[in-house]
Order: C-alpha cells, then sequence, then structure tokens
C-alpha cells in the first residue's frame, strides 16, 4: 500500500483534536506493521497524552518492527507528559516517518536525534506541506509566544459589511454562519470592539452542540461595557477579558480592590470579566488599546489563535497594528451600494503600493456565498 495513504490517515486523525489541543499542535500518528494498520491515535486535548502515546495505546498486537507515521516530530523532553520518542523506544518501533519538523526549542530536531541514536530508522519532511498545513498556528505561537489572528468579516460582492442604516443580519447564509461558528471553536480566543458590542449585544460563543466557547476578548478603552450586556451576564459561564486603555493607570490585568477608583471596574471584575489596561505608552494621543502589547500579553495566557470579529474600526487598528496574520473573507451574492460601512475603515492608504499585501492560499463555495482565504504577507 502506498506509505502516503498512512501519513494522509494521520493527517485525517489530526483534526479530530481541532479546537481542543491548545496550545498544542494538532498531530495524528498511525502504526503500521505487515502492511496493516495496527494502532492510531491522536493528540485529544491540552495535558493528555499525546498522538503517539494514543495510538500505542490502541494497539491490537506487539508494534516490534513497525513502522509509525507521526504529522509532527516526536516530542524527547518532560512536559505535561512524558516524552514519546520514550514510549516508540520501548514498543520497539523500527522505523519513524515524520512530516513535519517541530520549531519548538525543547524539540527541534531533537526528536529525531534521540530516536536515530537509539537505532530506529527515521524520515523527515514526508509529506511536509500537508503536515504543515494542519498547524500555522502553532508554528507562528511556539515561535513568536503571540496568538495567529483570523480575520474574519462577511461583505456583499462590493464591499459593503452593512447597509446604509447599519442593518447587518444576515449578508450571508446559513451555512456560512455555520462555518463561523466552527472557526470559533477552532479558536482559542474571539475578539470584538466595544462598538460591535452597543451595536449588537452579542454573545460571543460557539453555538455548535459539544463545541468548546473562545475566550472573549472586548476592546473598551474606557469600559463603556453595558453591566446588563450579554457578555456580561454570561461572564461566569464564558471566560471573558476587557481591554481598556486609560493612561494614568498601570498596564496589564488589574485586579481592583477598595482603593480603586473605577467603580466600573470593579463591577466588571464582579462578574467574572478579567480587566486588562493596555494603554498605548508609545502614542499617548492613541486614545484604543496597543493591540501589539495585547498580543504579547495574550501570549503569556497561552492564547495561541483569537478569531478577530471586529467591525472597520478594530479591523483597520489591528491591521496597522501588523497583528493580523490571515483574513478569511465571507463575499455574499448581494449588492448594497452607497456609502455603507466597509470591513476596513480609516484613513486608507494613498497609493496601491501602501496596502496591506495578502498571500491568496484558498477559495470554498459556501452555501451560496464564497470564503476566500488570504495570509498576510510579512514585511
Amino acid at each position: 500500500m502506498d506509505e502516503q495513504i498512512y501519513m494522509r490517515r494521520a493527517i485525517e486523525l489530526a483534526r479530530k483534536g481541532e479546537g481542543w489541543c491548545h496550545p498544542n499542535p494538532m498531530v495524528g500518528a498511525v502504526i503500521v506493521k505487515d502492511g496493516r494498520i495496527i494502532g492510531e491515535g491522536y493528540h485529544a486535548r491540552c495535558g493528555e497524552l499525546h498522538a503517539e502515546r494514543n495510538a500505542i495505546a490502541s494497539l491490537r498486537e506487539s508494534a516490534k518492527g513497525a513502522t509509525i507515521y507521526v504529522t509532527l516530530e516526536p516530542c524527547c523532553h518532560y512536559g505535561r507528559t512524558p516524552p514519546c520518542t520514550e514510549a516508540i523506544i520501548e514498543q520497539e518501533i523500527a522505523k519513524v516517518v515524520i512530516g513535519s519538523r517541530d520549531p519548538n526549542p525543547k524539540v527541534s530536531g531533537g526528536g529525531a536525534k534521540v530516536l536515530r541514536e537509539a537505532g530506529i530508522e527515521v524520515v523527515e519532511d514526508f509529506l511536509r506541506d500537508e503536515c504543515d498545513a494542519l498547524n500555522p498556528v502553532f508554528f507562528h505561537y511556539i515561535t513568536t509566544k503571540t496568538p495567529w489572528v483570523i480575520m474574519k468579516y462577511a461583505m456583499t460582492a462590493d464591499g459593503k459589511i452593512a447597509t446604509k442604516t447599519g442593518a447587518s443580519k444576515w449578508i450571508t447564509g446559513e451555512e456560512a454562519r455555520g462555518r463561523v461558528q466552527q472557526m470559533r471553536h477552532a479558536c482559542m480566543g474571539i475578539m470584538a470592539g466595544i462598538g460591535t458590542v452597543l451595536a449588537d449585544d452579542p454573545m460571543l460563543n460557539c453555538r455548535i452542540e459539544g463545541g468548546r466557547d473562545p475566550v472573549r476578548i472586548i476592546c473598551d478603552s474606557t469600559l463603556r461595557l453595558p453591566m446588563d450586556s450579554a457578555i456580561c451576564r454570561t461572564a461566569k459561564e464564558i471566560p471573558t477579558i476587557v481591554v481598556s486603555a486609560f493612561p494614568d493607570l498601570p498596564d496589564g490585568e488589574i485586579v481592583p480592590g477598595e482603593e480603586s477608583v473605577l467603580s466600573k471596574m470593579q463591577a466588571l471584575h464582579q462578574c467574572g470579566i478579567r480587566v486588562l489596561n493596555v494603554p498605548d505608552r508609545e502614542d499617548p494621543a492613541n486614545s484604543r488599546p496597543d493591540l501589539t502589547e495585547l498580543m504579547k500579553q495574550l501570549g503569556k495566557m497561552e492564547i495561541d489563535s483569537i478569531l478577530l470579529e471586529g467591525g472597520g474600526t478594530l479591523n483597520e487598528s489591528a491591521l496597522r497594528a501588523g497583528i493580523v496574520r490571515e483574513v478569511r473573507a465571507f463575499i455574499a451574492p448581494k449588492l448594497f451600494g452607497g456609502q455603507a460601512k466597509t470591513p476596513v475603515e480609516g484613513g486608507g492608504v494613498s497609493l496601491p503600493d501602501e496596502a496591506v499585501q495578502l498571500t491568496y492560499q484558498s477559495a470554498e463555495r459556501v452555501g451560496e456565498d464564497l470564503m476566500v482565504t488570504y495570509h498576510v504577507k510579512n514585511d
């Protein structure tokens, strides 16, 4: 049987961990002996067994002399779980076929080295592009310690995200809206601006049965979030962070006490919301949160991915700050015309050469709508 079939099965298994294994990567493993799959597994949740150990746990017979196909280089260090290289060696597996190389400094070639030193044949970069496509989030997060940010918006074929009256429900169809719920499940965080919250009073949760709610991150410079909003009412069930930008308060998370001069901050804290104060210290004239610094703080919280569901103002700020790594545009077969809002507001660029440059990834029909995915080119 073609070896690619085994690795593609491992890729299929890896995707089952989407939304649950953060901030770890999605990984799948398949153990083959005498042309038969005798064990397989994937990394289901952070803190639980890795793919290789789950595959070993599923074995129906001895793996001595077998080959294991794994989408990512096996770990060789003690973290939340023991090293997978140790388990592979103990099982006397003869060959390891690896898809992606692990950029984690704790691994980064070390796993393959340990296996080779144990006398195991190691093949690297097998279907690497397909395996790499599983984990752009992990690769970005492990090397930068900041989240992978996906800017998502729905617009008409003439680039409008609302009508001239501000109405926006619904631009896209039911299938596209369902896909957005899958994206919410797949990302650790979801970020919106206070303008969106005031206009729509959204829950910003995941409405897939059995799905995982992302951490809600609300950019709210002056704490205008209503206490009776859906966000506040559900903050004890769904982790929520409100990001303010008060220049005369200290940076970072603020746990207000009796000395707090902001009763609103105290009220938010009492309903279960974490408050981060992230003013732009480099540009005091900017009254909005410093999004670059915010990404660093969220990275320290092990939030590795964010779905940006902001309006045109927050989208423009995010692009200007350089935090957006991916753009997913849902395009509906409709025309609104007029001066309605667009996905990216602000002053815009003066010349075409000044545009944010994107790299096309894919286009997919979702119901009657079109989803186009781009990556943002690095400077």
